[in-house]
């Protein structure tokens, strides 16, 4: 059954005015070249947390030569404290379908696929219904919108629920049919990526900015945010506050403001970017929430004083240990032993000194991991042992 949220605070960009289908007659009547253009001059990142720029993915999957091309989009929302993506894929779909068409009119693809995770399998029919919705305005199918030659479809694919396949090429290898591990790179998914060919991967969030972009132009989408931080930000928010849920906000806002916003009272710690981000304190609410400063790929968790964050930590740690792949030694081994050292504090059997070592092992992992989950997940052990020291290590 479908269910629909309820948006606590709408934005100047995703949650707009917007009117179905005109940034796509706009793209086909600018043309490739300037649709690049614009997307450069807004300066739009990936949303998914990477921060890869967005023109660049497409430009260089567009200059690529290949019979075909395919367009992803990446609606795996796996990270613990996310849920920015199901808004977005259930009250403004067509946005995120016509991102997708956008897509591959400038890189010439035809083909577009939505990796859609599998507890969002309730979705399926209703996005169906929506690609056939759109169908017969003529977004769909050969020379859509009378373009000769622009041809595109797109078909929706549920992943098996394994976290690794947020990741963009652990995601091909799932579409593939194989395990979802992540692949050596290069080559890159721009120029050896669906079964071999050039294809673009991104975020739902950051699809669905295109249309925006292309009809009130990237002068128009800069504005918003900061110089480095162009935009807007949808944030999933969660934990000890009054008002949880998805708010879009710009780039640049201080923790303390959102905090405010939410309605978060008696607040201890914020878990930036989900499991795999990084916990502040209080001392440190006054961060700019930006990729230059503290980035994230739209979760924020709140704690507030009554909360334990050793557990909390624990509660990470083993999620990490649970969802590594195994492929590569450092994340397969490293997250075992950070658990065992959350373990060992909790039972109050530990030295300083062995701490401090996970905590190097830890800088280790994400240097020698072969993708992010491995890089990132160290991100809370270090994080909430340096912040919450004096809570955690209080018995020592």
């Amino acid at each position: 059954m479908m269910t629909f949220e309820k948006i606590k605070r709408t934005g100047p960009v995703l949650f707009s005015e917007y009117e179905n289908g005109s940034a796509l007659k706009k793209a086909i009547s600018i043309g490739r070249n300037e649709i690049l253009a614009e997307l450069k001059e807004s300066g739009l990142k990936g949303r998914g947390g990477a921060g890869f720029p967005t023109s660049t993915k497409w430009m260089l999957t567009a200059a690529a030569k290949a019979d075909r091309k395919f367009v992803i989009c990446n609606a795996d929302e796996g990270e613990p404290g996310t849920f920015k993506d199901r808004v977005l894929l259930t009250e403004y779909p067509e946005l995120v379908l016509e991102g997708m068409i956008i897509a591959g009119y400038v890189i010439g693809a035809k083909e577009g696929i939505i990796y859609l995770r599998s507890e969002y399998s309730y979705m399926l029919e209703f996005l169906e219904s929506k690609i056939e919705y759109m169908r017969k305005y003529g977004f769909f199918g050969k020379n859509i919108l009378g373009e000769q030659g622009f041809d595109f479809e797109i078909k929706i694919r549920l992943g098996s629920g394994a976290y690794e396949c947020g990741e963009e090429t652990a995601l091909i290898e799932s579409l593939e049919g194989y395990r979802g591990e992540p692949r050596n790179r290069p080559p890159f998914p721009v120029n050896t990526g669906y079964l071999g060919y050039p294809t673009v991967v991104n975020n739902v969030e950051t699809l669905a900015s295109v249309p925006h972009i292309i009809t009130k132009g990237g002068e128009w989408y800069k504005k918003f945010g900061t110089d480095k931080s162009t935009g807007s930000k949808l944030f999933s928010v969660s934990g000890d506050c009054k008002y949880p849920g998805v708010y879009e906000l710009q780039w640049g806002i201080t923790l303390r403001e959102l905090l405010k916003i939410v309605g978060a009272e008696n607040t201890k710690a914020v878990q930036v970017g989900g499991a795999s981000g990084v916990c502040l304190n209080e001392s440190q609410f006054d961060k700019k929430i930006s990729y230059e400063e503290t980035a994230t790929g739209g979760s924020i968790m709140i704690f507030d004083k009554s909360r334990s964050m050793l557990e909390v930590l624990k509660n990470f740690m083993e999620f990490f240990v649970e969802e590594s792949c195994g492929q590569c030694t450092p994340c397969r081994i490293g997250n075992v032993k950070l658990l065992e050292g959350v373990n060992m504090i909790e039972k109050n059997d530990y030295t300083l000194e062995y701490i401090d070592k996970l905590k190097e092992l830890g800088e280790t992992m994400k240097i020698a991991s072969k993708c992010g989950l491995g890089q990132t997940s160290p991100n809370p052990f270090i994080s909430i042992l340096d912040n919450f020291k004096d809570e955690i290590f209080s018995k020592n």
